[in-house]
Parts: structure tokens; sequence; C-alpha cells
């Protein structure tokens, strides 16, 4: 296979959106990606075609999230069309992007990405409370390596920082209440359009949330029709969630570890798995990972859990390089490597695999 470093902007965009209403923070944010907007709405058209959906399909199928996303909360539907507003593009395409996990799911040719995410639970003690922290690389088309930017948006019921994708919502990050969020992609084989996108309800859990417990009841009460996992954690609590059509379920930690891949670990929703989109990598992957901090020892800092993510030659790709010679929808990479701290209020994100830790800085956010 033929691997090579991953084309990345001489400069990361950072978004800074701050407004009282939705539909003002979605125009500021429009605006700053009015330039790249278009880029990114290229790229995902060209996949939504490769996996065999049509442009009509794609508008009806768009049209139809951003419906789900009124019912669910009209606001995520203002910041879509006010993004759309600002970036001088039609509702439907911003829609398309924040449901193109949803969207995507019709497709047989295009495989999900792959990311790992780690998040430590590490008890008190001697009157000191737990700490929380987690770090996850963020592995997806490289063609998107220079339409992803930092977010920082103050004015809702949170303020929020972290990374998303131009156009998209919300992805991973943490807000002023002290909670955070890592995500990862899981596949059903009931996956479709119909629920809330699960990119829409990440953004909706961090704005709203102020802790784990009101994270998980805002995703139980959500209608979701596609799968995925949210890690969340506050300053002293943490749960991972199978996300899927047929329910939502929490993963036991081992060791106050939190380790997750792209397939469900749980029973119900793993009955119905697309499989084959995703083994025998994602087990590999976890099984790594998971070897690893037995044989060292869960770290007890968020500095020495980053390092468990860097993997090499012959290992199994948790740090992720892409295949140039592949075609569309096979060019893996890690864009991006997202540290968590909510204690801090801060998120770290580094423009680099894990393998560029070190050599490369971090931005550092902090939402308050």
């Amino acid at each position: 296979m033929t691997t090579t470093s991953i084309p990345r902007p001489e400069h990361r965009r950072h978004v800074k959106a701050v407004a009282a209403g939705p539909h003002e923070r979605g125009a500021a944010r429009g605006e700053q990606l009015r330039g790249t907007l278009p880029a990114a709405i290229d790229v995902y058209d060209r996949l939504f075609a490769l996996g065999g959906i049509t442009p009509a399909g794609v508008r009806a199928d768009a049209e139809r999230a951003l419906d789900t996303i009124d019912a669910f909360r009209s606001g995520a539907r203002a910041e879509i069309e006010g993004i759309a507003r600002g970036a001088h593009v039609e509702p439907w395409r911003v829609a398309a992007l924040n449901a193109r996990t949803e969207i995507l799911a019709r497709s047989s040719t295009v495989p999900p990405g792959e990311c790992t995410t780690v998040v430590r639970r590490v008890a008190g003690g001697g009157g000191r409370e737990p700490r929380t922290f987690g770090v996850q690389t963020w592995d997806w088309h490289v063609e998107l390596s220079a339409l992803w930017h930092t977010v920082e948006v103050r004015g809702g019921r949170h303020d929020v920082v972290g990374l998303t994708e131009d156009g998209i919502l919300g992805k991973i990050g943490v807000n002023s209440a002290g909670l955070a969020l890592h995500f990862n992609i899981l596949g059903h084989v009931r996956d479709g359009v119909g629920g809330v996108p699960v990119h829409v309800l990440a953004a909706v859990v961090l704005e709203e949330a102020g802790s784990v417990a009101e994270a998980v009841e805002i995703v139980r009460g959500a209608p979701v029709a596609s799968s995925g996992s949210f890690a969340l954690f506050d300053g002293t609590d943490a749960v991972l969630l199978d996300l899927s059509p047929v329910g939502v379920f929490a993963v036991e930690p081992e060791d106050g570890t939190f380790l997750r891949t792209n397939h469900f670990l749980t029973p119900v929703p793993a009955a119905g798995e697309k499989t084959w989109l995703y083994q025998p990598d994602s087990g590999e992957r976890r099984d790594f990972v998971r070897a690893r901090l037995a044989r060292r020892g869960a770290p007890d800092t968020l500095d020495d859990l980053t390092g468990f993510l860097v993997t090499g030659d012959g290992e199994p790709p948790v740090t992720c390089l892409p295949d140039l010679a592949a075609p569309l929808g096979r060019r893996w990479a890690s864009l991006a490597t997202v540290a968590l701290e909510p204690a801090a209020r801060t998120a770290r994100i580094l423009d680099g695999t894990p393998a560029d830790i070190g050599s490369r800085d971090w931005r550092v956010l902090v939402a308050g």
C-alpha cells in the first residue's frame, strides 16, 4: 500500500460565532465559511453520487432531515439556515452536510470512516474528586482535509469549543459547563434518514447539557434513525453510549476506561450491525489499544493517554495515513487528534495524527 503524509492547509481556520440567537450565530459561521463551503458541498456531492444517491434523492433526504431537526430543536434548524444565509448557499445544501452520515448510510460503496476514542475516569481518594479526560482520532476522507475547522460558539445556554466540518453544526468538543463529547460512527442495517442527524444531536447536547445526566436525557429523548457513539463525560462522571435505530445503550467501562472504535459494544444493536463495513478493522484496532492499556497500565494523565493512539507499520491503523492510490471514498486519514478535559473546559486539537504529537502544536481552546 502506498501511503503518504496528509495534505493540510498552512493555517487551519478557527470559526468564532458570538450572538444571542441561533440564526445569528449560524450567519456568523456561514460568513466565515463562504470561501470554502462550496468545496465541502462538492466533495459530498461526489461521495453521494459514488454511493448511488441521486441529487434529487440527496435534496429530498436533506429537506426531510431539516423538518425532523425543526420538530426536535427549532433553534438547530435556525442555525443551519443561518449558515446557509451567511455562506450564500441554499439551506438544503447545509442540511445535507449535517445529515451526511444518514444520507451515506444508504450507500454500500462508500464505507464509513474509522476513529478511535479512549476516555478515562480516574477514581478519587484521599479527599480528591474523580477526574475524567479523553482523546480520539478523527479519521475521515482525505479529500476533506482542508474542509474542517476549530470552532468557538458563544451565546447559547452553554458556550462550546471543539472541532467540526465546514457547514456542520457540531462534532467533538467541550462546553462551558464542563461537559465533553467524543464522537464515533457506527453502522446498523436499519440506519437511514428520518431521525435527528447524529451530528446535529451532538451539537444540541454540547449547547444544552450541563452534566452527563442531562446529556443522556437529551440523547434518549431524541428520535434517532442512524448509529453512532457518544462518549460523554463531565468533571467526575463518564458514560459511553451505543446510539442506534433500535435504541440507546450504555457500555460498561473496564477499570475506569472506555475504549471505542467503530463497532457496537452492547448486544441488542450488535445483532444488526453492518459488520461487512467495519470488521475486522474496528475489532483489531480496539483489541490492539486494549492490550496496550493492559500491558502498560491505564494512564492517570491526559498527556500520557494521547500516546496510546500512536501506531506504525505492521500495527492496526489507529494512526491512519491515506493510501492516495486508492479511489475516492477509500482514502482514509487521521485528519485530527482531539484531547478533551472537562474540569478545565478545555479542548486541545492537533492538526495532525497521534504520531505528530510533539512535532506539531496543539491548538488550545477554552469554553469558559
